[in-house]
């Protein structure tokens, strides 16, 4: 029992066929081995192992009565090992066929299952999704812990510089819609708009700031209720009635639906368009035929 951990997965099965076939000349056969390459294998694991396995002084040569006895042990430990190794090599093929990619955090709820579901459709590749404001998907595509970046943009001329450093395809459109429960309508129509807002230095909070506020009501003021970066935090505030929110309509739909908000059309939408970006140049060929298949794909999205 002793020398059973110092051996290898081919010295148990060499000494194994020779238990199932009863001789070395058989078990040679098995092992797709010459008898002479079979017997010097035989001896190395010997001198491996420091034992003497084999009684020589029988013909045919037969495995000792101790080695006979350890047939159970052999067996479970060679089932083991080769389970083991078939793991191991599937977890290697799993890990080398793995896709990462962040988005912007709404779009991670309404964009991303989409995507994962079109990339897995084939069952041979798995996908790790993380979530950030633009920023932080930029940073993580430019240091590369991500394949590729799903994120809203806008065609307001100020990208034109990314363009040498990413490449990107279109997915669909959404739009940022101003929206409250019902039974708000009355109050968001007046000079003060009780508002929950996006911080200024994240992405939709730029947009507001850029695209949206210029193009509230003559006289209408924004008054701040509540601050978040958090597309789905800010849609609960909305369904709980703090305040009117902007949200994408992809994910504001499903409350709209149910009746639970209300577009306020009052106030300006702005039109979004949603990317799938990664880094320019060079790409491994793995990547490269994901990239084409979700391309294959993009109709079929939106």
């Amino acid at each position: 029992m002793r020398y059973l951990t110092l051996m290898r997965l081919e010295w148990i099965d060499d000494i194994l066929a020779v238990l199932d076939s009863g001789s070395l000349t058989r078990a040679a056969d098995k092992r797709l081995l010459t008898q002479s390459a079979f017997t010097r294998r035989i001896r190395l694991i010997e001198d491996n192992i420091g034992a003497t396995l084999f009684d020589r002084r029988r013909k045919p040569v037969s495995l000792m009565p101790g080695v006979q006895a350890l047939e159970p042990e052999l067996r479970e430990l060679s089932m083991r090992l080769h389970k083991l190794r078939h793991t191991m090599k599937t977890a290697s093929d799993h890990a080398s066929k793995s896709l990462s990619l962040v988005c912007q955090h709404a779009l991670t709820t309404t964009v991303s299952p989409k995507v994962v579901r079109a990339l897995t459709a084939n069952n041979d590749i798995s996908v790790r999704v993380r979530s950030g404001n633009q920023d932080e998907c930029l940073l993580q595509l430019i240091s590369k812990q991500v394949d590729f970046a799903i994120m809203y943009t806008i065609s307001d001329g100020r990208a034109h510089d990314l363009e040498n450093a990413f490449e990107a395809k279109t997915l669909g459109t959404d739009t940022l819609i101003p929206v409250c429960v019902p039974e708000m309508r009355r109050e968001v129509a007046g000079e003060a708009i009780p508002a929950i807002i996006y911080p200024p230095d994240v992405f939709l909070g730029q947009v507001f700031s850029r695209l949206v506020a210029p193009r509230l009501p003559e006289k209408a003021t924004i008054v701040s209720r509540a601050e978040t970066a958090l597309t789905l935090a800010m849609l609960q505030y909305a369904v709980d009635g703090i305040g009117v929110a902007w949200l994408p309509n992809s994910l504001a739909a499903n409350s709209l639906a149910e009746g639970r908000l209300v577009r306020v059309d009052a106030l300006p939408a702005q039109a979004l368009t949603i990317r799938m970006v990664r880094l320019a140049g060079a790409q491994s060929d793995y990547n490269e035929q994901v990239w084409k298949r979700l391309a294959g794909q993009l109709p079929n999205f939106w």
